[in-house]
């Protein structure tokens, strides 16, 4: 049974979290690997340099949005599919994040997480409700 007294909180709770997630792994793609770096990584693993810029813009963007909650069951949405894809990176190294490269744990939990955020909505303290409630 869902505790609907309860529900708009964790739902804030999630999309906070996922928020931030997106902020510090997008800031660190910007600010530690630069650009370039990020760019000429992607290029490594196979995958257009030039796509690194819009997954930077999208997780600084995207994790601004769902902090603030505009329209945060859409950016949800989107960043399932953008994890997952960053989940098979990993696929090759397992489970564990402390394999060689990382493990695929992590971004799976991410990728399912926000699953859970496109799902159950807003939450509370939404600038800009994806859905009226």
């Amino acid at each position: 049974m869902i505790d609907i007294r309860t529900t708009p909180y964790a739902a804030l709770v999630m999309r906070l979290a996922l928020g931030i997630m997106f902020i510090a792994h997008g800031l660190t793609k910007v600010f530690v690997f630069t650009p370039a770096g990020t760019a000429g990584f992607f290029e490594s693993i196979g995958i257009p340099g030039l796509l690194a810029y819009p997954v930077m813009a999208f997780e600084v963007i995207g994790g601004l949005m769902l902090v603030l909650g505009v329209y945060a069951r859409w950016v949800a949405a989107l960043a399932v599919v953008q994890l997952f894809v960053a989940a098979t990176v990993h696929f090759g190294n397992g489970w564990s994040f402390t394999n060689a490269n990382g493990g695929w744990e992590y971004p799976i939990y991410l990728s399912i997480s926000a699953l859970v955020v496109a799902l159950l909505g807003d939450g509370l303290f939404a600038l800009k409700p994806s859905t009226k409630a």
